[in-house]
């Protein structure tokens, strides 16, 4: 008799499982799929075929996948190479609280090149994937301007403050900020547009909202009083490595593929007003796929007319961790998080790590999430290309995620010294 063995069944959505078939012919050839409905009812499905060892047994810690979507040792691999029955959808974890995903695996005694109702699994096994631990709070934060939910883990801290930020899709995405509160970090999921009762579209960055989240963070009873994080990405690692540079409260940055300049629209902190690179949308290309690619649009920091709105990323006083894909297709993300490097040890300053991921896109995520290579976005008429091959992808944001934890520790920590 087939058997499908899952352990565990239930864990949190960054945490490996082991998945293990019995009962099969000795070297029988067969197909593992796995399929998730989203929050929105869109499906994502993954398969790869396996061959049976002598015993009749499948151990995907172990056995090699012979094709499907991907070739090779993956434990994880049917759950980073899930895509979307229909193109252009981003797996997105909503109601990160109440429910976790629901994965269905299957076994197929069989090469299973096409979906056939008419066929059925030898063996299946539904696991859930949660994004949130044990004893977890969310609190929805409506505090002065401050907008966006509060994760805290149980016990009494104090723990690790740190404000997490998405970038251009706007709205309030909890996703990372209750996977990393579920390791032991008090984090703030701020929204600063296109949610609730604030600004529509982004038309500045007024860095004292972020001040304000930052102040709140850092009052809160059960948060550490050395100093706040941020974790950011895209539009959001702008306005982080602003943050870091003119916000004391911040100890440590991860800024994950983003700029070293404010574009397109300005950032100013009480008196100071930086005026932004403008965007030359005459550079928009279109991929085969008929996503857009804007990579090229945005002006080049190095640009002697571009100057003033390079950030002075010398001015920061804590630690900035850069985490970029070398194959994002949205920025020329390596190259600014390079010149930030550059800037920094031109002033004699040590504070910056850069981690570079050949292979890897745009949407650098939790471990195990699936590579989203282009999606719709609220704000244009066409999917968006964010790009990544999807082993290179899967293996940076395993890699990223553990340094991404080590770095917050390690800077967050209370006996952190001054630079």
């Amino acid at each position: 008799m087939v058997q499908l063995i899952v352990t565990p069944e239930t864990a949190l959505a960054d945490e490996p499982i082991c998945i293990r078939a019995t009962g099969l012919n000795p070297f029988q050839v067969v197909t593992f799929t796995a399929s998730l409905t989203d929050e929105k009812g869109k499906l994502f499905q993954s398969r790869a075929f396996y061959k049976a060892n002598e015993a009749g047994n499948v151990d995907l810690d172990q056995a090699a996948a012979l094709g499907g979507d991907y070739v090779g040792v993956h434990p994880m691999g049917l759950f980073w190479s899930l895509k979307p029955v229909n193109p252009f959808r981003r797996l997105l974890k909503q109601d990160v609280m109440n429910s976790p995903f629901y994965i269905q695996l299957d076994i197929f005694d069989s090469l299973l090149l096409e979906d056939s109702p008419k066929i059925h699994p030898k063996a299946s096994q539904m696991i859930e994937r949660w994004f949130s631990g044990p004893g977890l709070q969310r609190i929805p934060v409506r505090n002065g301007r401050v907008r966006g939910a509060f994760f805290l883990p149980p016990g009494e801290g104090p723990f690790p403050g740190v404000i997490d930020l998405f970038g251009g899709i706007g709205g309030l995405i909890e996703f990372r900020a209750s996977l990393l509160a579920s390791h032991g970090f008090g984090v703030l999921a701020l929204a600063y547009f296109a949610y609730e009762d604030l600004p529509r579209s982004l038309l500045e960055v007024d860095l004292e909202y972020f001040e304000e989240a930052a102040n709140m963070l850092l009052h809160h009873p059960q948060i550490q009083r050395s100093g706040i994080g941020v974790i950011s990405v895209c539009k959001g690692a702008e306005i982080g490595l602003a943050m870091a540079i003119h916000l004391e409260q911040v100890a440590a940055t991860i800024c994950i593929n983003g700029t070293n300049a404010v574009h397109e629209t300005p950032c100013k902190y009480r008196d100071l007003v930086i005026s932004p690179i403008p965007h030359q949308k005459e550079y928009t290309q279109i991929h085969v796929s008929g996503a857009l690619n804007f990579r090229r649009i945005k002006g080049d920091p190095r640009d002697e007319v571009n100057q003033q709105s390079v950030l002075p990323v010398e001015k920061a006083r804590g630690h900035i961790l850069f985490i970029v894909g070398e194959k994002d297709e949205c920025l020329n993300s390596k190259a600014y998080a390079e010149q930030a490097m550059e800037q920094l040890k031109s002033h004699g300053r040590s504070n910056g790590t850069l981690l570079s991921y050949p292979g890897a896109g745009h949407l650098i995520e939790p471990p195990y999430s699936p590579l989203c290579f282009a999606s719709w976005n609220p704000f244009l008429s066409r999917p968006f290309l964010w790009g990544g091959d999807i082993r290179s992808h899967a293996a940076a944001q395993e890699h990223s995620w553990r340094e991404i934890q080590k770095f917050l520790r390690c800077h967050l920590a209370p006996s952190r010294s001054k630079l």
